[in-house]
Order: structure tokens, then sequence, then C-alpha cells
């Protein structure tokens, strides 16, 4: 009965994973057959972005290896060469993950991440929800003035020290697909409060500065003046979405505040490991946030160090990679009580914070592939023209009401959010976009700024935003959790960006 039962779904398992297998090239076909009068490289293209969504949502191909399609997809129908299709794969922001992965790791190898969660969870309250709240505003603070994706880096480990403490099993299981979100979520909504929040962001402020030398630039304090209130909305709402809607998140403590002080106290005296894997990511995370000048007005600009050094060329991922070459470099004592260090090759020369064997085994070097996949398809659909084909049909729009035609830009932004780099998709999308509300004899502010927010949004792939990369990239959250909410947490972003800017 049990072998029978065992093999019947297993059955059911393979029938359903071979037919999205056969579901994604076919509907490839068909979407590429529909729409032939457009163009052949633009269907063909819009064909592979339908075959690839296919296979990402449910995961009936491992994700790196849809990732790979483009590579052999766009030469066989003239979209791109593979050396150009190639390009996308070693895109700087890789690069950026790369860094933050290996900084995060020394951050859990020497165990640093445990005595910070155990902290968190002791000012906090070790309730579900209070933690999902406590992990989102902390989140969205430090994202208001990093780098989204930074921000990740630096709480995804303390993320999952928090899941793999000693708590209830039972309730660290339920916890942990709400609460990688949570750093995901709070981190992608806190950029949009800010101009330096998100890449998106960065790009219209580029954008207005060379298309309107003659009008005021966007200040930080005009920003703030709409961006804070839409990020208190928001986290407001996605707490709610998350702990009371989608996951049902029990309000019950994951371990008693007595038990967190004894774990805490057990920890001992902060170790020589910890205190150098605190030294390097405390002075990374610091060279991020002060990099970049900070414009508040036409009169008063706060300089970064980029600016004093004349290291302009030096990016935030050279800044990731610094920090991770010193893991590397820096001596710490072989195992004992001064150096917590939990794996095999402790008592091995050479005792760095890092090792390459430790590196090479615990990097998700999938997810730096399925993220410059997303990077070639975006790069896909501008290099076919299939986005000048999106945006133009935006023509129709100018007779809608207003709320009605912020509505419909924000969806078709976060669509194509969804589907590759948001930064891409704003730095394609604007220039149009402004052009357009130009010939609508519109304020292009009026409609630049709500769609950059919609960039921002894409909360239901993995390739949507490097911060779902990331946190998918810990391989504890099913595309399919992340696309339930996910979609929730898009239609909610359209509304409120049509709320604010629409009326």
């Amino acid at each position: 009965m049990i072998v029978a039962r065992y093999f019947g779904l297993t059955f059911r398992s393979t029938l359903r994973t071979n037919l999205f297998r056969l579901s994604g090239p076919l509907i490839a076909l068909v979407v590429y057959l529909l729409l032939r009068h457009i163009g052949a490289a633009e269907a063909a293209m819009a064909g592979i972005v339908a075959w690839m969504a296919i296979w990402w949502i449910s995961e009936a191909v491992p994700l790196a290896v849809t990732s790979l399609l483009p590579l052999v997809l766009f030469p066989i129908l003239g979209i791109d060469t593979v050396s150009g299709t190639a390009v996308n794969y070693g895109k700087e922001i890789i690069f950026l993950f790369l860094g933050g992965f290996l900084l995060a790791l020394a951050m859990e190898r020497a165990q640093l991440h445990r005595r910070i969660a155990l902290r968190i969870i002791d000012r906090v309250g070790g309730t579900g929800p209070r933690l999902i709240g406590g992990m989102m505003i902390a989140s969205a603070l430090l994202s208001m003035w990093m780098n989204s994706t930074s921000c990740v880096l630096v709480m995804l480990p303390i993320a999952l020290s928090l899941l793999d403490g000693d708590g209830d099993p039972a309730l660290r299981k339920k916890l942990t697909v709400p609460l990688l979100l949570a750093v995901s979520f709070g981190a992608t909504i806190g950029g949009m409060a800010t101009p330096v929040g998100t890449p998106p962001n960065l790009v219209l402020l580029e954008i207005w500065r060379d298309r309107y030398p003659d009008r005021p630039p966007i200040g930080f304090g005009q920003w703030m003046t709409f961006g804070v209130p839409l990020m208190i909305v928001y986290l407001t709402i996605a707490w709610l979405l998350i702990t009371k809607v989608v996951f049902k998140v029990p309000n019950t403590h994951l371990s008693s505040p007595t038990e967190v002080r004894e774990r805490l106290k057990a920890l001992g005296r902060v170790s020589t490991s910890e205190w150098w894997a605190a030294i390097i990511f405390g002075i990374t995370a610091l060279l991020w946030v002060t990099g970049d000048d900070i414009v508040f007005s036409d009169t008063f600009t706060l300089h970064g160090w980029r600016y004093w050094t004349g290291f302009e060329a030096l990016t935030d991922a050279g800044v990731a990679l610094f920090g991770a070459l010193l893991l590397f470099l820096i001596p710490v004592p072989r195992m004992g009580n001064d150096a917590p260090i939990a794996d095999e090759e402790v008592n091995k020369p050479p005792f760095t914070l890092l090792t390459w064997k430790y590196a090479e085994a615990h990097v998700p070097w999938g997810i730096l592939l399925l993220f410059g996949g997303g990077f070639a398809l975006a790069h896909g659909i501008d290099k076919s023209g299939l986005a000048i084909q999106l945006v133009a049909g935006m023509q129709n729009l100018k007779d809608l009401p207003h709320s009605v035609m912020i509505a419909a830009v924000s969806g078709m932004v976060c669509v194509l959010s969804e589907l590759g780099s948001n930064t891409a998709v704003a730095s394609l999308a604007l220039p149009i976009l402004a052009q357009s509300a130009e010939a609508w004899g519109m304020d292009p502010q009026a409609l630049l700024v709500p769609a950059t927010l919609a960039a921002t949004l894409g909360f239901a792939l993995p390739v949507a935003s490097p911060m779902q990369a990331i946190v998918f990239g810990s391989g504890r959250i099913p595309v399919r959790e992340m696309v339930r909410v996910g979609i929730w947490m898009d239609l909610v972003g359209i509304a409120l960006l049509t709320l604010l800017f629409g009326w």
C-alpha cells in the first residue's frame, strides 16, 4: 500500500513536471505565432519571456538552468550573439552579490550572526509577528540610506540565525518564508522613501538632470514628502499581508525572554573572529552608505567619499569585493574559546575568517547565474525592440483619466520589472515616458516618479530584483510561495501609487 502510494505520488509529480517542461516551448510558439505582425524578433522575444516565466514559476527545470536559455535561443532567433548575451552574466551587480555573500558567510562562520539575532529577539520580543515586524522595519530604515541590495546582504544572515536557533522547530518552520520575505520586502519598500534607496531612483535623478537642466532638481526633502508616507503605509500593509492574511503567523514566542538571555550569556565574550567579522562588515557597510553624494536641495549637497578621494570608479561592487578579500587574509586564532568558527577546516591552516574551500561549498552559485539570466532577458527585451513596442502602446493612454493612466503605466513597468532588472527597466522606460509626457503636455515629473517607484516593485519572482534573488538564494523559499504573496504586494503597490499620484 505504502509502495503503491509512493509510486502514485512520484508518477503524478513527474507528469506535472513534464507538462510544465513541455508547456514552456509550446506557449512560446503560440505567443510567437500570435504576435508575428509586430515583427519577427519582437514576437520571438515575447515567446522567450513566456517560456522562461513558466519554467521559473513552476520550477519544472532548475532555475539556474532556465537562466541559460538566452545563450542558446538569442543567437538561433537572431536577437543577439552569444558574446553579446554572455556579457549580461558578468554584470557588476553580480559581483556585488558575490562580495555580499562572502561577507555574510564570514559572519555565519564566526557565529556573529547568532549574537546579533539574539539581541534583536531580546529587544523586539520573540513572537512571530513582532519578529517579522522588527526585521521589516530594520531593513526599511537601513534601505533608506544605503543601497537596498546591500541592506539585504546585511540583514539576511541575521534572519537566518533567528531561524537556525534553538526555539520551537515547528514555529521556526512556519516563520521561515515570512521572515525571509520580510527582509526583502522591508528593504524594497524602504528604498522607495529616499532618492538613494534603490537604483531606479538614481536612474530618474540622472535622467532628470540630463533632460531638464533648467528645472529644479528633485531634492532629498521633496522626495521624502511622498516617499516616507508611502513607505509607512506600504510597510503596514505588507506586515498585515504576511502575518495575518497569507501566512497567518502564530502569535507565540520563538524563545522566551529568559531563554534568550541565557543563550546570550552562554555565548560568552565576543571572540577575536567575531570582532574581525564585525569590523570588516562594518567598514564595508559604512563605505556603501557614505560613498555617493546626497542632494538635499539646489544649494546643499552632502558629498560622499568618492567625491573627496577621487575614487569615482570604485563602485559598491568593488567595495564588497575589497571587504571579501580581507576575509581570506585576516588571520584568526585556531579553534578554541577565542575563535568559535564552526566547520571542519578550523584546525587546518591558513587560519583566516574564510577559506576558499568553505566559500566554494556555501556560496549559492546558481543564484548568481539566475540573476545573470534576468539581466540577459531584460537585454533581449531591449535589443529585440519588444520594449519599444510595449511602451509605444502607451500612446493610447493619453486620452484616459489621469488616475487610469498612472495605474496602467505603473502596472506595465511593474510587469517588466518582474522579468528582469529593475534598473534596466527604469533606464529603458523612463526616457520614453519623459518624451511621451512632453508630447501629451503633462508635467514629466507626474509620470516619471510613479513609474520609477513602480520599477522598484516586483515582489513575485527571484529575478525581479537583487533583494528577491538574495533571499531566494538562501534555498528556503519556494518560488510558489514567493509568487503567492508577491502578486498581492505588486497589486497593493500599484494601487498605492495610483492613489498617491493619480489624483
